[in-house]
Formats: structure tokens, C-alpha cells, sequence
């Protein structure tokens, strides 16, 4: 039979199947029902592309079917069929239907001739299955035939609705569509840390041939293995959200969930999915074979699946996953703080981490004082175990707490924002000796605008009922420095981090009734149209200097 006799003629399956029933003769009660399933699935199959990959779709219990049939003309046909499962194991088989030699073919079904030939000739040789497999992983069948025959694929799911893609290709010669993998396909860890993990792969063979259009990209996750990015990106859709389109294909912009945050450093493009069960977390990183996962979580289990991807077909092929199990977070060291001893302590925002400081109390009242020079900071308090306060620092501020001699205080503090933060912190048992001065209301710096003159500035600021000193500073400031200056002031930072000349006066001054404590100061000797800062220091019996908030006032262009 010569296959290129199908073709004028449709359905193609429908044709052929008719000349396998006038070849056989009336089939016995034993094979009589197997044939008929034979017909029947043939009648309701798909025809399958060559060398394109197709998306299946799978319901539940029902099998789908598709057929293909070999090239006529070739010795030798060579084939392979390529079948990815996207969710759950399917089961999947092959089944060939191969015409004897001197089968007739060129009369039309019901031509008397043909029939009476028929009956002479051997019946066709049908192989049921030639291939079958159960599972969820990437399985490639090759086959080779010296036959013109018809090809039936079937799929079943018997867990769930699913898809699949499925990818035959009769062409062998013109390169794949997948990418390919190296001889060792594992993925090897190198380095674990607290939060890192470094991982190495060997190089696919398809990199060094395409390196423009190909690219590793790594997923991350806290729940499993997946054997395809096909499985990887159909389990994030099934959290409840969208996917974007697959991370390879372009780096270029597109609209992100909510629950997803894209990070891009170094060239390389980070998707995190924010699921129920974790992190998934996709990162490109071109052709490097080497990579290290950072910010990850201490003592968690990930499991890393490394894609070759081909950008110009977003075909793709998966190494062997791994896992591994970051390291446990080291005890944070805890600093004793001493009484009436001050701590500057520097924080990374970076990190995210407290730092602690411990205190054993030798009376039942203790008295704490934090100064917030830079950031924002978070502060938990302790007191043998037990929480006793938790709140944002702002300003300056003192807490009294009431507890037992030899009481552990535990003092934690966290940086809320991604700079540095700092803060000066002192426990003392002593409230008569206070480490900073007393402090008006509000340390706000006013400005008069009615008295602002192209050479002078009018600034007023409270004081309180008590005598002490207070030093006026100025500094010329361009217009796109106001925000940075403001901004990144250390509050903790007295007189001596400033150049003398930027030094005003220094007065001292109190009032007993704190409604008449304000003081005001006019300077003279400015320049017209000019942006500058002023800062009040006030210094306490400690010598401990509060500085106030800084004021920014122009002076007038024309007078």
C-alpha cells in the first residue's frame, strides 16, 4: 500500500480503516469486539502535526486519541514523539497499524474487484501497542520503521482535568525543538548558608551551539520538585493567581500580579509568586552555570529546578532537581548594657535582624532612654521572657518599667526600612541622673516669612524651665539637596560633626512659665535667593547635645 494514495481522498484515517475492514475476513466472536474498538477509535481521533508542539487537553477518565502517518518514499523512517504532562501522571501509548506488502489501493471503498481481491490477500498486521507509559514525567519515545503505517496516540487522566503538550517531529536531521541536555542532567550544590545557597549545573550542549537564543533560568520553591516549567507554572496558576507569560521569553516589562514582586540586578530578572505554601521564585540568569539563590529563610528546605530554554521556540528541558536545607540562624549576640552607659547602635536595613542588648536589673525600678538618630526603628522589650513593651521609636524617649531585683531585661531592636537606622540607648536605675536634657514641648524650629528679608532670617524655637544652653547653626544648601539633608540628618550628631564656620551663636536661656519659654534669633549676613539650613542644638548637665528638627528657609530674591 502506498501511503501517497491517501491523500486525494478524506477523511485519511476513515479510508484506510475501510480497507482494513474488505481485507479481513468476518472476524471470529472472540475478535469481533476488539476490532470494532479498533474502528471506533479511529473515527474519533485527531490528526497530529509533525514537528510542531501540541497542547492537549485532558478531561477526567475520557482518553483522547490522535494519529499521524510516516512519510512515503523513505527506507527508513525515523520518528520520536515527546509527551510533557503539566500536572498530574496521565497515562499515554502508541499503537501502529501496518498493511501487508501486496495490500490493494487504488479502488474506493465498495469496489466489487477490490472486495473479491481482498479475500485472497493476507489480512494487515495490527500490532496494538508498541509503547505505553504511566507517570508525570518527560518521556520521548524514537522509533524507526521501514513501513508505511498509521500511528494512533492515546491519553488518559484518571486523577483530574489536565493539559499536556505533545511534540512529533519525523525530522531528525534539522536539529531539535528542545533544548539539550548534557550527559550528567544533575544539579549539584556547592555552598549552603544561613540564607543562601549556591548551585552548578553542567552546560547544555545547545549554549554553546545558540547562545543568543538560549538561557538557563532557576526555580525556587519550598514545596517540591517539578519536572517540567510546564508543571512549574501550572502548579503557581492553580495557587490562585495569574502567570505571566513564561519567564524566558522576553525580558521585557509586563504587568505583574499582586502577589508577585519582579527584581532585576545584574541582568538578571527575578519573579517571587507569593502562594499560600511559600515563595516560588523564578530567576533568569542568561548562560552562567553557576548561581547563588540569596534571601533565603535559615533552617528551611528549597528544592531548585534548573530550565534550559530556547527564547525563539519557549520550548524547554529540565535538569534533574535538587534540594537543600539552609543553615540554622546562629544565636544573635547579645550585648550587656551597663548603668548609666550609653550604646550607639548601627543597624542594617538590609538584613532585617534585631539586635539585642540585655540588662540585669539590681533594683525594682528601671529607667530607659532611647535617642533615634537615623531611620526608623522597631524596639521590643523583654522582661523575663515576658513582653513588656513593643512600639516604633520616634524622637526621643524614656520608659519606666517597675519589676523584681536581679529582673533580665531583653532589649530588641530592628531596622524598618531598607538604610541604615541608629540609636543611642542607655538603662540606668538613677531617673535623677538623666542622660539628655530636659525637653520642651516640641522641637520644631519656626520660621517668620513676614520677617524674612534678602540678607536675614527670623527663627524662633521653645525652650523650657530649665537654664541651659542652645547653639544656632547655618549651612548653604542647594535646592535638589533640601530632601537628602532632611532625610539623612543624624539627629544623634552634635556640634563637632559641623565646620566652625557654619556656627551662629550660642545664648543660654529658661523661663518658669513654659507659655513665655520661646526664644526667637535673626540672622544677618545672608545672601538674597539662597536656600539655607538652620539647626538648634541644646546642650544638657550631661553635655549631651538634643538636636532639633532641622528647618530649611530662602531668603527673599528682592527686597
Amino acid at each position: 500500500l502506498k501511503m501517497s494514495w491517501f491523500w486525494p481522498y478524506l477523511p485519511l484515517h476513515l479510508l484506510m480503516v475501510t480497507r482494513l475492514c474488505h481485507s479481513i475476513k468476518a472476524p471470529t466472536s472472540s475478535s469481533q469486539q476488539s476490532f470494532k474498538t479498533n474502528l471506533f477509535n479511529f473515527y474519533h481521533s485527531l490528526i497530529l502535526a509533525d514537528g510542531k508542539e501540541t497542547t492537549v487537553h485532558l478531561l477526567k477518565d475520557i482518553p483522547k486519541r490522535y494519529y499521524f502517518v510516516l512519510e512515503e518514499g523513505r527506507v527508513l523512517a525515523p520518528f520520536s514523539i515527546t509527551v510533557t504532562p503539566c500536572d498530574v501522571p496521565i497515562e499515554w501509548s502508541i499503537l501502529v497499524y501496518k498493511p501487508p506488502p501486496d495490500f490493494p489501493g487504488k479502488a474506493m471503498p465498495g469496489d466489487h474487484d477490490t472486495q473479491e481481491a481482498s479475500k485472497s490477500q493476507k489480512a494487515p498486521s495490527m500490532v496494538p501497542t508498541i509503547f505505553s507509559y504511566k507517570g508525570n514525567s518527560v518521556e520521548t519515545y524514537m522509533g524507526m520503521s521501514s513501513h508505511s503505517a498509521l500511528y494512533l496516540l492515546e491519553f488518559l487522566s484518571t486523577e483530574r482535568d489536565t493539559h499536556i503538550t505533545v511534540y512529533l517531529t519525523t525530522d531528525t536531521t534539522s536539529g531539535h525543538l528542545y533544548p539539550e541536555l548534557p550527559m550528567d542532567p544533575r544539579i549539584d550544590v556547592i555552598g549552603v548558608g544561613h540564607t543562601t545557597v549556591t548551585l552548578t549545573w553542567k552546560h547544555s550542549p545547545s549554549v554553546l551551539q545558540h547562545r543568543e537564543s538560549i538561557q538557563y533560568c532557576l526555580l525556587v520553591n519550598e514545596k517540591h520538585n517539578y519536572k517540567s516549567l510546564c508543571a512549574a507554572e501550572t502548579a503557581i496558576r492553580s495557587s490562585g493567581m495569574k502567570l505571566p507569560p513564561t519567564l524566558a521569553l522576553s525580558l521585557s516589562p509586563y504587568l505583574l500580579e499582586p502577589q508577585q514582586v519582579m527584581i532585576l540586578s545584574n541582568s538578571e530578572l527575578s519573579i517571587i509568586n507569593k502562594v499560600s505554601s511559600g515563595e516560588v521564585r523564578q530567576v533568569c540568569v542568561g548562560t552562567k552555570n553557576t548561581y547563588t539563590v540569596p534571601n533565603l529563610s535559615p533552617s528551611t528546605q528549597y528544592y531548585f529546578d534548573v530550565f534550559i530554554v530556547n527564547l525563539l521556540t519557549n520550548a524547554s528541558a529540565a535538569y534533574t532537581g535538587t534540594f537543600a536545607r539552609t543553615l540554622e540562624e546562629p544565636e544573635p549576640k547579645v550585648t550587656e548594657l551597663k548603668d548609666g552607659k550609653v550604646i550607639h547602635v548601627v543597624l542594617d536595613g538590609k538584613k532585617h535582624k534585631f539586635y539585642s542588648l540585655q540588662y540585669q536589673a539590681r533594683h525594682k525600678k528601671i529607667h530607659f532612654t532611647f535617642q533615634l538618630c537615623q531611620g526608623q526603628i522597631r524596639l521590643h522589650i523583654t522582661r523575663n521572657g515576658k513582653t513588656v513593651a513593643s512600639e516604633n521609636l520616634s524622637g526621643l524617649r524614656y520608659l519606666s518599667l517597675k519589676g523584681k531585683l536581679l529582673d533580665t531585661y531583653l532589649v530588641q531592636l530592628r531596622s524598618t526600612e531598607e538604610s541604615n537606622s541608629s540609636v543611642k540607648v542607655q538603662a540606668s536605675p538613677h531617673f535623677h541622673k538623666p542622660l539628655f536634657p530636659l525637653l520642651p514641648e516640641s522641637l520644631k524650629i519656626k520660621s517668620f516669612s513676614k520677617l524674612r528679608t534678602c540678607r536675614s532670617v527670623t527663627i524662633a524655637w521653645l525652650g523650657t524651665q530649665e537654664e541651659s544652653k542652645y547653639c544656632v547653626y547655618r549651612k548653604r544648601i542647594e535646592e535638589d539637596q533640601i530632601w537628602r539633608e532632611l532625610q539623612g540628618a543624624d539627629r544623634c550628631s552634635g556640634p563637632e560633626s559641623r565646620h566652625k564656620s557654619e556656627k551662629v551663636l550660642c545664648k543660654y536661656f529658661y523661663d518658669l512659665n513654659l507659655q513665655r519659654a520661646v526664644t526667637t534669633e535673626t540672622i544677618k549676613g545672608l545672601e538674597a535667593g539662597t536656600f539655607y539650613l538652620f539647626d538648634v542644638y541644646l546642650f544638657g548637665p550631661s553635655g549631651i547635645p538634643v538636636r532639633y528638627h532641622s528647618k530649611v528657609v530662602k531668603t527673599r530674591k528682592k527686597c
